[in-house]
């Protein structure tokens, strides 16, 4: 049985930072393309950062390029999305999600219907 668990969520006020984790269980976690999504009220989830299994190669949003980072430890079968210089408009449920890597391009793994494992999200609130 497949398992993500976030983490680390919480309120903040806006220029802090978070780092959020997700610990995965019951796969093999190297096979596996791992992503954060973010979804706010009303609004559709949004790719926010995935980390490619094959050679650790990393993609963001436009929106966080240069705020936030996406690492992946696989000893702990862990991955953290590092987030400074947090907007009120970063507030969201922050998911992590999990798929295996098939080779696609990068504009693959942005598409939040690709991935076949989700976290139960954490709540990030930047305050203003």
């Amino acid at each position: 049985q497949v398992q993500l668990v976030e983490s680390g969520g919480g309120l903040v006020q806006a220029g802090g930072s978070l780092r959020l984790s997700c610990a995965a269980s019951g796969l093999t976690f190297s096979r596996y393309v791992m992503a954060w999504f973010l979804q706010a009220p009303g609004k559709e989830r949004e790719f926010v950062a995935v980390i490619r299994r094959s050679d650790g190669s990393t993609y963001y949003a436009d929106s966080v390029k240069g705020r936030f980072t996406i690492s992946r430890d696989s000893g702990k079968k862990t991955v953290y999305l590092q987030m400074n210089s947090l907007k009120p408009e970063d507030t969201a449920v922050y998911y992590c999600a999990a798929v295996r890597e098939n080779g696609g391009n990068p504009a693959y793994y942005r598409d939040y219907r690709k991935y076949d494992y989700w976290g139960q999200g954490t709540q990030v609130t930047v305050a203003s």
